[in-house]
């Protein structure tokens, strides 16, 4: 069973639920079509990606809003459907949020690197005649004027800092760098201060062990929250970490859109 790539536009990734940057709406997309929770599913940043199915399969799309199209009209999201072989589906550029999630019945093949023009996709076969009732509510992607909301809880370095830093962090407002990608969010502002205060002075950079959600402060003094590709330590202090269901709505937000931390 499989699909062509005909246009793989901005960036396409096989993911699984757990390293999808908006893993709630992978995950319904995966319910929708009766699938196992932790199939593999196609990430699509803006848009652009067209794909031909080889053979017949059963689909659904859910994360970003934008116009998506079978066979040059207007495909429903949040919704399973039937694809006859021959099919096209084609993802025009997101409105609101930044990141699309394909599911396709059976799973997808991982495969390691992002998507390319020309290359095969290969998914499991289709099962039923039709598909399970879902109780999870549908997905609404974020609109990029209102800012996303994150809630942190003070991290392992917190209390190296004074309370102005964490009321700055917390109170301030953050805009979201187009230097972010998948490793990690990255805040632009009014950088804070990253040396400790009064008369303490630091020891030597502590590697951290980091988790997703970790907020750290570089020597820039802009934070960074680790997304779902961060690496397994840092010598960056790691101030807040921010809370688990929220992580999902970082991962749609748009650059340029505010960002605020919620202590």
């Amino acid at each position: 069973m499989s699909a062509i790539v005909m246009d793989a536009g901005t960036q396409g990734l096989v993911v699984s639920p757990d390293r999808a940057l908006d893993r709630a709406s992978l995950q319904l997309a995966n319910a929708l079509l009766g699938n196992a929770a932790e199939a593999p599913g196609l990430e699509i940043l803006v848009g652009g990606l067209r794909l031909r199915f080889v053979t017949g399969s059963a689909i659904a799309v859910s994360g970003a809003e934008g116009m998506v199209r079978l066979n040059g009209s207007e495909l429903p999201q949040n919704k399973a459907l039937r694809v006859a072989p021959g099919a096209v589906v084609e993802f025009g550029r997101a409105h609101f949020g930044i990141r699309y999630y394909l599911a396709i019945q059976g799973g997808i093949v991982p495969q390691p690197d992002v998507l390319r023009t020309g290359r095969t996709l290969a998914f499991g076969r289709p099962h039923g005649q039709g598909f399970p009732t879902v109780g999870l509510p549908a997905r609404r992607a974020l609109d990029s004027e209102r800012p996303v909301v994150a809630r942190v809880a003070p991290g392992p370095d917190a209390q190296d800092y004074d309370a102005g830093t964490w009321l700055r962090l917390t109170k301030e407002p953050w805009i979201l760098s187009p230097e972010s990608d998948r490793v990690g969010a990255r805040l632009a502002g009014r950088p804070l201060s990253s040396a400790t205060p009064g008369d303490h002075q630091p020891g030597p950079p502590r590697s951290r062990q980091l988790v997703t959600g970790s907020v750290l402060l570089p020597p820039s003094g802009f934070p960074v929250i680790a997304l779902a590709d961060h690496p397994a330590t840092s010598a960056s202090p790691v101030i807040a970490t921010v809370r688990d269901e929220d992580l999902d709505a970082l991962g749609q937000a748009r650059p340029g859109q505010m960002v605020h931390l919620l202590g």
